[in-house]
């Protein structure tokens, strides 16, 4: 059908899914919850365009019918996607952990507000178990998701570099005011920032209904003009004292753009990021080494080669840039796991060869270790191999041999032998360490 002879009503319904289409990636994106002003906003733009598409008349002719029926399931499809991002368990999870934070910051922060710098250790711990707890969460590769963990994390994470900030400061008094008339200013800004830090924190964890975000950069930017204009040539100590202040105030500044930062793509998409990048780069390649030793018909030529290159591995991983981003300090944490297990598994082939090669008398205690040790093996290499989730029968297999393992150790008398108890001590923490492999390669977690 030409276009000048299409019927008003097909007209209309493709004029409504390119509004419905103008959303979508807002919906596709959409990380807060649905108490939120956008949830409610797009919702409600959603239903607005479903009442539309209801009201078209389709005269009873089956081309209309279908193409309202198709406009009326995108819509849908788009509602239900909203509501999902809104209430899947894990971002519901990524609320739960962030009020957490929020009530440490009530309980813990009024010290700030006053201008003080007395933060509690059971502050920073918390603050510092959010953390972690977060960057475990679990994102399935959703924009949604990771957008609400990255959103929530820079905010925790700003709240704790603010805290660590004012601990590394000298416990220095400012400058007397008899030095230059200009110190009084400088004194009387440099407690302003300090209360504005607290202003800032219950700003960024949502605790503060009394202040915004831009009237604090009015603020802080205020503070700033009036260090300016101060006058403190051939002063160096007290214009020294005044580049603090203002490098002060500049901190404050750059963490009031944390809600700008966190809707951009390369923020939260961490699949591109070049520390990632790096990370990513030397898991394939311990793979690759995995896989040859998993694979060869005589893996002891390879021990030492091995070896030598993952240890090189490892000194990559330390260069990796943390970015002040827990997502990657976690992901190296785990890549560091990987290729260790493989040295420890290496390590533990060449010992078990060398002593079958001498094959010595031996206290029976010990040599009941060296069997179980035997089996630790077997076992790891299937651990290495294993690639599948918590609910395989394989996995809850593997996971009750190591169990058994550590039973039969337990089991074990050293008989007072020393070197007994050191080698059953090793084996148990060996036991422990795959048990703690399979249970991070099972976990199903992502950048």
């Amino acid at each position: 059908m030409a276009m000048g002879n299409q019927h008003p009503s097909i007209s209309r319904l493709q004029e409504i899914q390119k509004e419905v289409k103008s959303i979508e990636q807002q919906v596709t994106a959409f990380s807060g919850l649905s108490d939120d002003k956008t949830y409610k906003k797009l919702e409600r733009i959603l239903t607005k365009q479903l009442f539309e598409i209801d009201s078209v008349d389709t005269e009873g002719k089956g081309d209309i019918q279908q193409a309202r029926k198709r406009a009326a399931q995108e819509t849908e499809r788009l509602l239900k996607e909203l509501e999902q991002n809104a209430n899947h368990p894990h971002r519901l999870e990524i609320q739960h952990i962030f009020q957490e934070a929020q009530s440490l910051v009530k309980e813990k922060i009024v010290p700030f507000h006053s201008g003080g710098s007395c933060v509690t250790e059971e502050f920073e711990e918390g603050i510092q178990d959010v953390i972690l707890r977060l960057t475990r969460v679990k994102t399935g590769g959703r924009t949604s998701l990771r957008k609400a963990r990255y959103h929530t994390l820079t905010k925790v994470c700003a709240v704790q570099e603010i805290i660590e900030d004012c601990g590394r400061k000298p416990p220095s008094l400012p400058l007397s005011a008899d030095a230059h008339p200009s110190v009084a200013k400088i004194n009387s800004v440099m407690c302003d920032v300090n209360r504005a830090r607290g202003t800032l924190i219950a700003l960024l964890m949502g605790v503060s209904s009394d202040e915004t975000c831009r009237h604090l950069s009015c603020v802080l930017s205020g503070l700033m003009a009036d260090l300016d204009a101060l006058d403190v040539c051939g002063h160096t100590e007290i214009r020294n004292y005044r580049k603090e202040v203002v490098e002060d105030i500049n901190k404050l500044l750059k963490y009031l753009d944390l809600e700008e930062e966190a809707d951009t793509t390369y923020a939260f998409d961490l699949g591109q990021n070049h520390s990632i990048l790096k990370i990513e780069k030397v898991l394939t390649r311990v793979r690759e080494i995995k896989n040859e030793l998993l694979r060869a018909q005589n893996p002891a030529e390879l021990y030492l080669s091995s070896k030598t290159e993952l240890q090189g591995l490892i000194g990559q991983l330390d260069e990796v840039s943390l970015e002040k981003n827990p997502c990657i300090r976690e992901a190296r944490r785990r890549a560091v796991v990987e290729v260790q297990t493989l040295i420890t598994y290496v390590d533990l082939r060449e010992a078990l060869e060398k002593r079958r090669a001498l094959a010595s008398a031996e206290h029976p205690s010990l040599a009941a270790v060296w069997t179980i040790l035997g089996h630790l093996s077997e076992i790891q290499e299937e651990v290495l191999a294993f690639d599948g989730n918590r609910t395989d029968k394989n996995y809850i297999r593997l996971e009750e041999l190591l169990t058994k393992q550590l039973l039969a150790l337990d089991a074990v008398d050293p008989q007072g032998e020393e070197k007994c108890k050191a080698a059953r001590k090793q084996a148990v923490k060996l036991a422990q360490n795959i048990l703690s492999y399979l249970d991070q390669k099972s976990d199903e977690w992502e950048y």
